[in-house]
């Protein structure tokens, strides 16, 4: 069963500012947001309902002794409870799915764009800034979209809230309505500080990552030279530095979520004391004080989804920022020593370059669907059929591309074929198997215009021989680049290009 993207165009993500990123994530699926911003207002308003029925039913049934409205307003409160839980529900499942849809379409417009790009992220973005993009940046913005549901509705019920208490007493209605920018005043800077360390905590994670990751792929070479000391001493290093920001992190969040519970409790406590001594001086009578403290009680939840707000949408603001910039990011023009080749089309062009990272920068810049395949892109743990199709293709082009890249033996060799477990970087196959492996992989994803660095420099005369012919063959009517200096695959070029300092 082959595997499909979420959507099959994600659209065009408008990248003038984060704002407006955010915007169009919401403009992308507005009638699932409108929904969750309908269901949103009714649950939250909904909350405001039992605090109504229990003050009837103590006014009715209990202060005039009426059993039968007792009952009757005991039942209607059993009756709005179940009808409040469908409300939370539908809420929770709507919301779940906007925050689902934003975090994916963000995913595959990343994905779309690194894919397209290739080289050019790389230069420009660490690996361990890229992983923590898709973990922890989607993450955030999908988070911030909870606003446009519970946010919505938690402004609503606070309005309805008012109106209600300015029916009871204006003063409570005045208080209420002044508690929330006094919670936003004294919450603000510690949210700032917040904010300011979880940026250099997602910094030093980057280079974190992008460290170890060159610590592994370069452990033989270490091994050799007697650097591995040096190097472990030096991530350890950065390790502890990474370990003091995350429980620097920790603290300020300790803070924020102790002022996100405490002060609405503390706020509530205030307009208790105030309404009971309205009641004490017979301002108010019982039940219209039981009333303003279940309404209020019912505040607790919309602000604490105001504070939630404050801390979610600045931190999907910086996390959007750096998904424009990356999707802002595009191929180099003026930053390069090396020319753009030009190649004939549907024709095999071996490059021939005493300096192949150049070489690479050249053949980057060909326009199309370009992959671009050398021998540090990664193998992946699992079965050799999984490692070299990702996509699940049909045997037949399985099996083409086997021959192609001259691999038959190489899966033969292995003791259940195709279903052989290959470690990661395929550490249990030789060099020359791996680059042939590679080949595969590269052959299976049949681009307009494949690109091959240093394809066979692991092979003997005699495979590498085999391969120039077999790919050429395989590849005959599509534009296929070859960056080697060996003269076996300059014999099967259609078209052969010299590179001396990138011209």
């Amino acid at each position: 069963m082959a595997r499909h993207a979420p959507y099959d165009d994600p659209g065009t993500p408008d990248l003038r500012s984060p704002w407006r990123y955010l915007w169009w994530l919401v403009l992308m699926q507005r009638w699932r947001v409108l929904a969750g911003a309908w269901w949103g207002s009714l649950w939250m308003c909904g909350l405001i309902v039992p605090p109504y029925l229990i003050a009837r039913a103590i006014e009715d049934g209990l202060r005039h002794g009426d059993r039968v409205a007792l009952v009757w307003w005991s039942v209607s409160l059993v009756v709005v409870a179940g009808l409040l839980a469908l409300a939370g529900v539908a809420r929770h499942r709507t919301m779940t799915l906007v925050r689902t849809d934003a975090s994916l379409r963000t995913a595959q417009v990343v994905v779309r764009l690194v894919t397209r790009l290739g080289g050019v992220v790389r230069r420009k973005l660490s690996t361990g800034e890229l992983t923590y993009l898709q973990n922890g940046d989607t993450a955030r913005i999908a988070h911030a979209l909870t606003s446009t549901g519970p946010g919505v509705g938690a402004v609503i019920a606070y309005a309805v809230t008012a109106v209600l208490l300015v029916r009871i007493s204006p003063l409570v209605a005045v208080v209420v309505l002044l508690g929330v920018p006094v919670l936003a005043v004294v919450t603000g800077p510690v949210l700032h500080r917040l904010h300011a360390v979880e940026g250099r905590y997602r910094s030093s994670q980057g280079e974190l990552s992008s460290r170890a990751g060159d610590i592994v792929a370069g452990l033989k070479v270490l091994s050799g030279i007697g650097g591995k000391p040096a190097f472990e001493e030096r991530f350890r290093g950065m390790s502890r530095e990474v370990l003091k920001d995350g429980y620097r992190v920790s603290a300020w969040l300790s803070w924020v979520q102790a002022l996100t519970w405490g002060l609405p409790a503390l706020f509530l406590a205030v307009v208790t004391w105030i309404v009971a001594r309205l009641a004490v001086s017979g301002a108010v009578s019982i039940e219209e004080m039981v009333a303003v403290y279940l309404y209020v009680t019912t505040l607790i939840v919309p602000v604490s989804f105001f504070m939630e707000g404050a801390d979610a949408i600045p931190r999907a603001l910086v996390s959007a920022r750096r998904v424009v910039e990356l999707l802002r990011l595009r191929p180099d023009v003026d930053d390069s020593d090396a020319e753009p080749l030009e190649v004939k089309n549907g024709a095999l062009t071996v490059v021939v370059s005493a300096n192949a990272a150049l070489a690479r920068e050249s053949v980057e810049r060909l326009p199309g669907q370009v992959v671009v395949a050398d021998n540090d892109d990664y193998l992946f743990a699992g079965s050799v059929r999984e490692a070299v199709s990702v996509a699940e293709h049909g045997d037949e082009a399985l099996e083409q591309a086997l021959w192609a890249a001259n691999a038959v033996d190489v899966v033969e060799a292995l003791p259940d074929g195709l279903d052989s477990h290959l470690e990661s970087q395929g550490r249990n196959v030789s060099g020359g198997q791996r680059q042939r492996l590679r080949l595969v992989r590269a052959l299976l994803s049949e681009p307009d215009v494949l690109v091959l660095v240093e394809p066979t420099s692991a092979l003997d005369a005699v495979t590498e021989a085999a391969v120039a012919r077999r790919v050429k063959e395989a590849r005959a009517g599509r534009t296929t680049v070859v960056v080697s200096s060996s003269p076996l695959w300059v014999g099967q070029a259609d078209q052969t290009v010299y590179l001396e300092e990138g011209r």
